[in-house]
């Protein structure tokens, strides 16, 4: 298989896969949007084909520009494929889909958008609805499965895990696949891109990989070792490496705990620690360094992601909540 180390990307207006040579890996910028000077906003796509027809693989990172874990996942499974024969069908990587907000280093779109909040977008909408649009029909509506690469936001952490609809079994599949610290059941129909994808009739999950604008070699191991697994079960490449050993817990549901007033906020759980209903998981304190507030755990559950941001409003989160799946 050729590479395309030190290729110039070829700027294309929507990426055409049957257009790509067989047995290659190429590197483009596809256009989505124009800046008010008519420069082009570029999205690197990184597109990976096998010389057999077959599944077409979508993985995408940095649809919020500050979530940058995927990026090295995305280069990570690149070199693989590079070095490993891709016995059929294609990968397509998408590095940073929100090129905006990359440049910018925060989690919305330049005009202050939440991306993952607005999709399928519009192609008549404002500048935001129409980037998402485009990113969409120029390049997402080719998959057949997304894998979708996200972080949480700042002020938060997160441990390793997956959003699924666990109902439908071959994102279900993908989801365990991907050997997660923890899979939620989620069926994504809330104007994200998985939903968005999933309309198409995309299978498609979202995985968050740790924490925001920060880079963690050990979740970005894990989590391309779980994507190898996905190849493998579609019977793209032969079985290279498996992921480590672990329990994968299943939460049928989950929610973020909130804060009712303002001050001085202490997260007292860990990730992936397992509260009771009643635990003392939260204590706020006044600027005086009062205590005002402890929060306790409203069920039995797993710690999937928690608030760091000590500076809580009325309405801050505190802790996301999974409620282990009862088999």
């Amino acid at each position: 298989m050729s590479t395309a180390a030190f290729q110039r990307p070829e700027i294309v207006q929507a990426l055409d896969i049957d257009a790509i040579p067989l047995g290659s890996i190429g590197r483009y910028r596809v256009v989505l949007s124009e800046n008010a000077t008519g420069n082009e906003t570029l999205v690197p796509v990184i597109v990976v084909r096998s010389e057999a027809p077959g599944p077409i693989v979508g993985v995408t990172a940095a649809l919020h520009g500050n979530e940058l874990n995927g990026i090295p996942v995305i280069h990570r499974l690149v070199r693989v494929l590079s070095e490993v024969y891709l016995k059929s069908g294609t990968v397509v990587a998408v590095p940073i889909a929100n090129v905006p907000g990359y440049v910018r280093e925060q989690r919305e779109f330049e005009d202050g958008v939440d991306l993952n909040r607005i999709m399928p977008g519009n192609p008549r909408g404002t500048e935001s609805q129409l980037y998402a649009h485009r990113l969409l029909d120029r390049i997402v509506r080719h998959f057949d499965y997304l894998i979708d690469l996200h972080t949480a936001s700042f002020g938060r952490i997160n441990s390793l895990y997956v959003r699924a609809n666990m109902e439908d079994p071959e994102p279900a599949r993908l989801a365990r696949l991907l050997a997660p610290q923890i899979i939620v059941h989620n069926h994504g129909g809330d104007s994200t891109l998985r939903g968005a994808a999933a309309a198409l009739g995309i299978h498609a999950v979202t995985i968050e990989v740790g924490n925001p604008q920060r880079l963690q070699p050990g979740l970005v191991r894990s989590t391309g070792l779980g994507i190898q697994e996905v190849l493998e079960h579609l019977g793209m490449i032969d079985d290279v490496s498996d992921p480590d050993e672990h329990e994968i817990i299943e939460c049928s549901r989950s929610y973020w705990m909130r804060t009712d007033r303002g001050g001085i906020l202490r997260v007292l759980p860990e990730l992936t620690d397992r509260v009771q209903k009643g635990d003392v998981v939260a204590r706020l304190t006044n600027v005086w360094g009062d205590l005002v507030r402890e929060y306790a755990a409203t069920d039995d559950g797993i710690v999937v992601g928690k608030s760091t941001n000590p500076a809580a409003r009325a309405g801050s989160r505190v802790l996301h909540l999974g409620i282990v799946k009862q088999l």
